[in-house]
């Protein structure tokens, strides 16, 4: 039983799209390319791949069995040839980073120009989203999250701040007419902002900590935007006195200067360790992401 590369590679593009139209496009290929690719290939192996309709294209049991198999194996040949190319023209190529909201706006802002700067022939690709995915399945390079949300089998690099705390903070309008709260759980008669993750759950509770003493509190929701791209809605919401809100030390920072936003219960709000870059525990890395990880490394 023999099974050209190619056809693999062809495979794994159609399985990843769900369809010929859809992988040809990514491929720079023809649909009836990859469709005669996987013909031989299923005829190479004696078994059928892809359940193929005139609207969808999904992997049979087999197809799923071979595509878990194949995409690390598939990453190891593309890692392969582009260290060779990397001593051939230097890094060049691109990093294709999934990251949390937070991370694309308070930890990679401080790192991707120098590392651009420094690499003028690697183009990297961000996706920004705080639902827990795979990070390989969804044709990144490495992801950005927290220790706890980390993917197993994976190796982890910190990156960014190593301490971070959330910050608890209310505009003075909304401190004016419902007093500012001594203890969290003072907290249960204020309106507050809540967050909700794409999975349905919301950002509460809310802990605290002061002196080994950790509250959590459940807070009353005036307002609950989606953590991603509605979380500067919930801000400008706090900016406009609806409610308080709990969120990245960082993220309020600007407008705790400002005057805008008052802390509330800064003596109580809780750190927690920074975040890691992440990737597969694989022995080829791809030189764009080997060149951040170095980039890291130097400039931390």
């Amino acid at each position: 039983m023999q099974a050209d590369l190619s056809d693999l590679q062809a495979f794994a593009l159609v399985a990843r799209a769900r369809g010929f139209r859809e992988a040809a496009r990514t491929a720079g290929a023809t649909p009836s390319t990859l469709s005669a690719a996987v013909r031989r290939l299923e005829a190479a192996l004696g078994v059928r791949l892809l359940h193929r309709s005139t609207r969808s294209v999904a992997p049979t049991e087999a197809g799923t069995r071979l595509l878990d198999r194949l995409a690390p194996a598939l990453g190891e040949v593309a890692a392969a040839l582009a260290a060779v190319d990397e001593l051939r023209d230097g890094v060049a190529g691109t990093l294709r980073l999934n990251v949390p909201a937070s991370a694309a706006r308070l930890v990679l802002p401080a790192i991707l120009p120098g590392f651009l700067a420094a690499h003028p022939a690697v183009r990297v690709e961000v996706v920004a989203e705080d639902g827990f995915v795979d990070m390989l399945a969804s044709g990144c390079d490495a992801g950005i999250r927290y220790g706890e949300r980390l993917e197993q089998d994976m190796i982890a690099v910190p990156i960014g701040p190593r301490v971070q705390r959330f910050a608890t903070a209310a505009a003075p309008a909304h401190l004016d007419r419902h007093g500012l709260p001594a203890h969290p759980r003072d907290l249960l008669d204020h309106p507050c902002i809540l967050g909700r993750f794409a999975s349905g759950r919301l950002t509460s509770p809310w802990e605290f900590e002061r002196a080994g003493e950790v509250v959590r509190v459940e807070p009353r929701p005036r307002l609950v935007v989606g953590i991603g791209g509605a979380v500067d809605l919930g801000l400008e919401a706090a900016l406009a006195g609806v409610g308080v809100i709990h969120l990245f030390e960082g993220w309020l920072r600007p407008h705790l200067a400002a005057g805008t936003l008052v802390p509330v219960l800064a003596d109580w709000w809780q750190p927690f360790p920074g975040p890691f870059l992440y990737h597969p525990s694989r022995r080829l890395v791809p030189p764009p992401l080997r060149a951040f990880i170095d980039h890291l490394r130097t400039a931390g």
